[in-house]
């Protein structure tokens, strides 16, 4: 399919060819449509600043593409004829999202441009599978998921684990034992699907600000198998020279002690707070202590603090004022969410930092689909 997307820069030596700016129009139309809704072509003139001559081809041609429907006419409201409503085809188009990060399993939906889940598929990861079989395993969920389809695939949405290159290659992820993983291509040739493939707290950072109560300056700490980090300035992630920015979850918390990573060190974040890790914490404290609830009480409270001690130089440094958390509410909200905004506060300077929210979204299980369904939307519609 033909990316409607814009080029990402354009030098100075370049000249602006009238394909660009042609291009450029068809994103503002569908970005427009995408966040206002259905609307008749002059709204659309008027919203975007284009004439409606301009507005009337670029529509037409959006409707022979089958990007965008005619909604029927707008109620009358005075004389003259009644305005045809258009809007995107929230129902017809449909977006295939994974997200590969969750503690043991790989987690697959079928979503229309509302972010509605059509069809949600779980695929239980194998312990033993080498690199090669978890990456057909995934190929076999994203494949089922396509093949469920009943409206045309845009595209197909990847949130994983790991440091990930623009190309969609899993460049490491500890966690899985992947290195130097061409996903994105893997997916592209099986299911010839245009595919994108990107950092799942990158993803769900995505997901929040475009469809939750995310501010444009914001930290995202994605809880799974392991723990991840996004950055948001001004509604734009920021990525890093190297792909890594966020990337929180092997600073070590502590003098090196504590439990061993995936990665090879002690006492890094993911390996005393990921869920598989802080779930068996508390099961050992139940049973040390015969049903203790104060001593799961103080697991929670030890795992907020030590978040706290993460967040803190980043919210210091940043000035930030909204810290999500997406991880399963009954573990992180409460006590330990509780516990990590007293340590996080009292950890910086107060004067200026009181107004940080620290939060768990309810909706926290389905950001990093919802945030497949966003890159895909932006890569090939260029929609944000």
């Amino acid at each position: 399919m033909e990316s409607l997307a814009t080029p990402r820069r354009a030098g100075s030596s370049q000249r602006v060819l009238p394909r660009h700016a042609r291009a450029h129009n068809l994103t503002l139309l569908l970005r427009t449509l995408f966040h206002g809704g259905a609307m008749s072509r002059a709204d659309l003139a008027r919203e975007t600043g284009l004439t409606r001559v301009t507005t009337s081809d670029l529509v037409a041609h959006l409707l022979e593409r089958k990007l965008v429907v005619e909604k029927g006419v707008r109620a009358p409201s005075g004389p003259g004829k009644p305005a045809v409503l258009v809007d995107l085809d929230r129902q017809g188009i449909q977006i295939v999202a994974l997200d590969l990060a969750g503690a043991d399993e790989n987690v697959g939906a079928l979503m229309d441009l509302t972010g509605a889940v059509l069809d949600r598929r779980i695929w239980i990861r194998a312990s033993d599978a080498s690199s090669d079989d978890a990456v057909g395993e995934v190929v076999d969920l994203a494949r089922s998921l396509v093949d469920a389809a009943d409206g045309r695939v845009l595209g197909v949405g990847v949130g994983s684990p790991g440091i990930i290159s623009e190309d969609g290659q899993v460049l490491e992820a500890p966690n899985f034992g992947w290195e130097a993983v061409p996903l994105r291509d893997r997916l592209e040739k099986a299911l010839n699907v245009p595919t994108v493939v990107g950092n799942d707290a990158n993803a769900a950072a995505l997901a929040e600000y475009t469809f939750g109560q995310a501010e444009p300056d914001m930290f995202l700490v994605r809880v799974g198998r392991g723990v991840g980090g996004a950055l948001l300035v001004r509604g734009e992630l920021v990525v890093g020279s190297a792909q890594a920015a966020g990337e929180i979850g092997h600073v070590q918390v502590g003098e090196g002690d504590g439990p061993e990573c995936a990665c090879g060190k002690t006492g890094c974040l993911e390996a005393w707070l990921s869920i598989p890790q802080l779930t068996r914490m508390l099961e050992d404290a139940d049973a040390a202590h015969s049903g203790g609830g104060r001593a799961q009480e103080q697991v929670l409270r030890e795992a907020g603090g030590r978040l706290a001690l993460v967040l803190a130089p980043i919210v210091g440094a940043l000035n930030l004022s909204d810290v999500v958390i997406a991880a399963p509410h009954e573990l992180f909200g409460g006590t330990l969410l509780d516990a990590a905004l007293e340590k996080l506060r009292s950890h910086t300077l107060s004067r200026f930092h009181t107004h940080v929210r620290l939060r768990v979204p309810l909706q926290s299980e389905d950001l990093v689909l919802q945030g497949g369904l966003v890159m895909v939307l932006s890569a090939e519609l260029g929609v944000s």
